[in-house]
Parts: C-alpha cells; sequence; structure tokens
C-alpha cells in the first residue's frame, strides 16, 4: 500500500515484533524490525465479539488529529494506510486481522465471511459464505450480491485508486478491457463472479492465488449497497457496515463519525465499540498537531495522531522528557520510502545513475526526523517482509551523503549538464525543507531542478497520473501482507503502469514481467520470497527506477486520557480498534 504524504517522508504499515501487534508506551527511538507472521484462522476464530479489551469502558468521544485531509472516504479506492485505519471504522471485507490482547497474536480471519475461504482446486476458484446479521447502516440485510456488486464497480473509470490485486486476478492486467462496470448496464458472468445464493460468493481466477484470502481482506472487497451508489459521489457519504457510521464530513476540515446500531458485535471478531464518537480534525500543520498531542490539553487528552510522526523538531523534547514515555510509540513500519524517477520522461540510464549518486539521502533522513523515523535503506524491500537480506546494492548505505560532485562528472561524461528535472514534493513545512536540500544537492551535480509543490492530500492522485508531467517525487510502498508477492508487482510490473496504478516510476522491462509471472507461479513460498528479494535489487542495478531512501518508523505521542492503544501491524498505524476513554 502506498504510504502517507503529509509530511515529505512519512510511511506507514505492519511493524516489528515477532507477528504481534504492541501496545502503546513504547518510549525510545529503539525499535526494531522482525518479519510479520499473520497466520490463517479457522471458522471458529471467526466468530465475534471481539476479544474484550482489559479494563476498556465505554462512552466518551476520541479524536484524531490530521495533517492533510482524507483523499477517499469510499472504501473502494482507499489505499494509503490512514484512510485505510478510518474506513475500518465503517467498513469491513470479506476476511481480516484479529488480534488476541493477552498474547498480541494476529490472526487472519473471516470478517464477513464465516472463514477466510475455501479452494477446491488448488487456489484457482475460490468460495466464502456470508455470516448471518450482517446489515446497512438503514437495515437492509447484505447479501452476496452486495459484494459482487462492490467489486464490479472497481471496474469503473473514475475507480483511480486501491488495490488491484481481485480484478486483475479475475480479468487480467487490462481489465477495464474486458468489462465496463456496472455502469455499462452488464454483470460480470457467473463464469468470474458467482452468486448461487444470498450467502455465497465465489471468485473464479484466471490463474493459481493460494493467497487470496489474504487479498480480500484489501478495503475494496467490501459489500456495497447498489441503491446508494452514485458514483464518484459516493466517495463523500459511504454507507456504513461496520461499528460507525459518518455524522457529518467537511472535507479537509472535519470529520465526524458516530455509532452504527445496526452493527452486531456478534458478527465481528475484529471490531469495537467503545466510543460513542470518533472526531477527525484534518488539515492541522504538523508542528501544532505534535505540540497539541505533548499538551494534551482539553479534548486533546483523548486524542492521537492515526499515522502521522512527531514533528522533526519536537522528537528530541519527547526522547528526553520522562513524562512522555508512557505515551509514546515508536514502531518499525512494512514502509520503504523511495524517490521515483518517472521513467517515461527520464528515459537515459545515465541521468537516472546521477541523479542517485547525488541524491542527498543522509540529508532527507534528517529533516524527516532522524533515526526515531526511519533509517537509511539500501533496497526496495521492507526488513518486515519474509525473505529480506541487508543488501545495499546502489551503494546507498555505504554512502548516504551523495556525491553531487560525482554525479557532475558523471552528467558530463553522458552529454547532459543542465538536464531539467520537474521534483514534485509534498507542500508540507517538512516537506519544504526536504525540497530545498533535495533541490540544492541535485543543482550543485549540474541538473536544472525546477521543484513544484503539490497540495498533500491529493499527492497520490496526482503523481499517479500517467501524464503527470514531473520526473522526480517521493512514495513509498509496504507489503500488502507480509510477501514479496505484494511489493514488487504491484509497483515494479510495466504491466501495472495505468492513471491510478502504483507504479510511479514506469517501471516497464518485459524480461523483468517475465521474472515476476515465473516467480508468482513458485508453489514454495520461502523460495518465492527470496528470489522477489533478488529481482527487486536486479532491477535496482539493471534499470534505477526508484532511489531507496529510508526503512520507516512510525514515532509519536498519544494523549493520557486514551486506553487500549496499540499499534496496527497490518496497517502500520495506531490501531483505533480497541480504543476507550479512561474514566
Amino acid at each position: 500500500m502506498p504510504a502517507l504524504v503529509a509530511v515529505s517522508a512519512l510511511t506507514l504499515t505492519a511493524c516489528g515484533g515477532g507477528g504481534s501487534t504492541s501496545k502503546g508506551g513504547d518510549a525510545g527511538a529503539n525499535a526494531k524490525a522482525s518479519v510479520a507472521n499473520f497466520l490463517p484462522g479457522t471458522a471458529a476464530d471467526s466468530v465475534g465479539p471481539a476479544p474484550a479489551i482489559p479494563g476498556a469502558v465505554y462512552g466518551g468521544t476520541a479524536h484524531d488529529i490530521e495533517t492533510a485531509g482524507f483523499d477517499y472516504l469510499d472504501p473502494s479506492q482507499q489505499y494509503v494506510n490512514n484512510q485505510q485505519v478510518v474506513g475500518d471504522l465503517y467498513s469491513r471485507q470479506l476476511t481480516g486481522y484479529k488480534t488476541d490482547p493477552a498474547t498480541g497474536k494476529v490472526t487472519l480471519v473471516g470478517d464477513m465471511a464465516t472463514d477466510i475461504g475455501t479452494s477446491p482446486d488448488g487456489g484457482k476458484t475460490w468460495t466464502w459464505h456470508l455470516k448471518d446479521g450482517l446489515k446497512f447502516q438503514d437495515g437492509t440485510a447484505i447479501t452476496s450480491k452486495d459484494v459482487k456488486y462492490a467489486i464490479e464497480r472497481l471496474y469503473e473509470d473514475y475507480q483511480t485508486q486501491g488495490p488491484l490485486y481481485i480484478q486483475q486476478w479475475l480479468s487480467g492486467a487490462n481489465y477495464r478491457d474486458t468489462y465496463k462496470g456496472p455502469s455499462s448496464g452488464q454483470d460480470l458472468p457467473d463464469s468470474v463472479i458467482s452468486t448461487p445464493d444470498d450467502k455465497t460468493i465465489t471468485l473464479h481466477f484466471q490463474g493459481v492465488h493460494p493467497d487470496a484470502p489474504y487479498a480480500v481482506n484489501m478495503p475494496n472487497i467490501t459489500a456495497i449497497e447498489k441503491s446508494k451508489d452514485d458514483g464518484s459521489k459516493y466517495n463523500d457519504h459511504p454507507v456504513s457496515i461496520g461499528p460507525y457510521m459518518i455524522k457529518s464530513y467537511t472535507p479537509d476540515k472535519q470529520l465526524v463519525l458516530v455509532k452504527n446500531p445496526m452493527w452486531d458485535p456478534k458478527t465481528d471478531p475484529i471490531r469495537h465499540q467503545y466510543v460513542d464518537e470518533w472526531d477527525f480534525d484534518l488539515g492541522i500543520d504538523q508542528q501544532l498537531m505534535t505540540q497539541r498531542l505533548m499538551a494534551g490539553s482539553g479534548d486533546d487528552k483523548n486524542a492521537l495522531s492515526i499515522a502521522m510522526n512527531a514533528d522533526a523538531a519536537s522528537i528530541k523534547t519527547i526522547l528526553s522528557d520522562s513524562q512522555y514515555a508512557n505515551r509514546t510509540m515508536n514502531k518499525f513500519l512494512p514502509f520503504v520510502d523511495t524517490y521515483d524517477i518517472n521513467m517515461t520522461r527520464v528515459t537515459d540510464l545515465n541521468v537516472r545513475k546521477a541523479l542517485e549518486t547525488a541524491f542527498p539521502v543522509a540529508a532527507v533522513q534528517k529533516l524527516n526526523g532522524g533515526n526515531p523515523t526511519g533509517e537509511v535503506a539500501g533496497n526496495l524491500v521492507s526488513p518486515t517482509v519474509a525473505g529480506w537480506k541487508d543488501t545495499d546494492p546502489l551503494g546507498i548505505k555505504a554512502n548516504p551523503a551523495g556525491d553531487p560532485a560525482k554525479a557532475k562528472t558523471m552528467l558530463q561524461a553522458a552529454g547532459k549538464l543542465n538536464t531539467e528535472i520537474v521534483y514534485a514534493y509534498s507542500n508540507t513545512p517538512t516537506g519544504q525543507k526536504v525540497a530545498t536540500a533535495v533541490q540544492d544537492a541535485l543543482t550543485q551535480a549540474g541538473f536544472n531542478v525546477q521543484a513544484k509543490p503539490l497540495d498533500p492530500t491529493s499527492y497520490y492522485t496526482e503523481i499517479s497520473k500517467i501524464g503527470n508531467g514531473f520526473d522526480l517525487y517521493r512514495s513509498g510502498w509496504a507489503a500488502d501482507w507480509p510477501d514479496g508477492n505484494s511489493v514488487v508487482p504491484p509497483t515494479l510490473d510495466g504491466r501495472q503502469v495505468a492513471d491510478g496504478g502504483n507504479n510511479y516510476s514506469h517501471e516497464n522491462n518485459p524480461a523483468m514481467d517475465s521474472e515476476m509471472d515465473r516467480i508468482g507461479a513458485l508453489t514454495n513460498i520461502a523460495d518465492a520470497n527470496a528470489q522477489w528479494m533478488t529481482l527487486a535489487d536486479k532491477i535496482l542495478t539493471t534499470d534505477l527506477p526508484q532511489i531507496p531512501i529510508e526503512d520507516d518508523k512510525y514515532f509519536n505521542v498519544y494523549g493520557a486520557g486514551l486506553g487500549g492503544v496499540s499499534y496496527n501491524q497490518v496497517l502500520g498505524a495506531v490501531d483505533i480498534n480497541g480504543i476507550y476513554i479512561k474514566k
């Protein structure tokens, strides 16, 4: 999944901890990475209600402070992790991740489904059965046809964000060529998705996909009430099927959620409904957000920031002052921060090599907060992903400062001095500081840098356009599950280059794509993960579509009035499903 961009280099998803979801109060900058391991659960594990949080009480209002708005509330287009966390309060999927509050163990279970799914043919055909008692917020019963409809609308042209796994597994890389969505007046045929009764849905993939139970946990594999769907406008008023529903929404200003009376906890093994209301303050300056959380006055005593790091200037104080020790969270993330080089525009490998050689990785890391918020990365795979190795194929960890003088010599030798580079960045205070450092280094190297600030709320929407007009821009990616198959193909497969796609660099090498197909067909997952790691390094050294920057961490404080604060390994953010207000 893409990383949050309200600040230039913040990124999020599953943290280390040996497959557990960790509680808050982790002071210091010593987060350690370990491979996440989310094991499949049983039908018994999929029964609600969710395990009670020790000491939890009901009532009160919890607050979240965000440095940007939410580009998407429609779960079909939510892919950035803080948006997924919010969506998890009012949306549900076929499967989900259940956390044992006593042990921290994370298990994949049936969410709307009675279990994680069954396949009679080794992973090409998958069937799920819906639980009894599932309802939309207006009381209408949820059926398998509502899940099919949710998948069908992913084929609509306006659906430009969100995961692509299921629709491409069903209909191929060019899935929109086969079906135009419900607005065409047609349904997907039963040979693609069949719903023999109101409780049963079967997906018929073109190939074998043993990891389908993980893929149907993606936010877009949900249930949508067809009568309430008004296309792109649905983004402002999605209908709830979770414990909370939208009371009011002012884009870029405020979102208020209240309890959904139609949610039945007996159907939900994952979520709680402890607080009466969730208030989200949007578009708050990062420094002000940090100061408010540190002070914890008034409503901010019951506040947090889902996925945004503390302001870099405040980190030293938070680390050194003991008053913050028991309400500080510092966790390794499965995100790798990169700067993507638009290969549609920057076609000369020598120019891309010069960009990488000059790039001031160490300066960017320091401006983003230093080691508490991320460690210099040597490759494109997070240390939380199975198969990871501590490789450094470009020598970034060996020389993180960059070498503009050497880069200038490289440009001169290639006859490319004064090459124009349009550099897009998230227009936040930290983003502006990082942009200055990057522009200075690249200018010293002989590039003609044109810096273009972008609205942080719509940043990913802009850079994911094929004709975005930019040459260099930051992105970040985390495994959707801790497996190389959800890292390399989504971001580096040339067949994924499309408006709204996640191949932000437009890497398009048929030889590498063929390798992805070969590795993706392997049945030995451990062997496949080792080969995904090797391929990621090979793509770096052969094509250089991205510059690795940081293996990211989450670092921030939260209000002393909050209980049940823990870390969501899956999304790389604070887990707000079990939060309550202390009495």
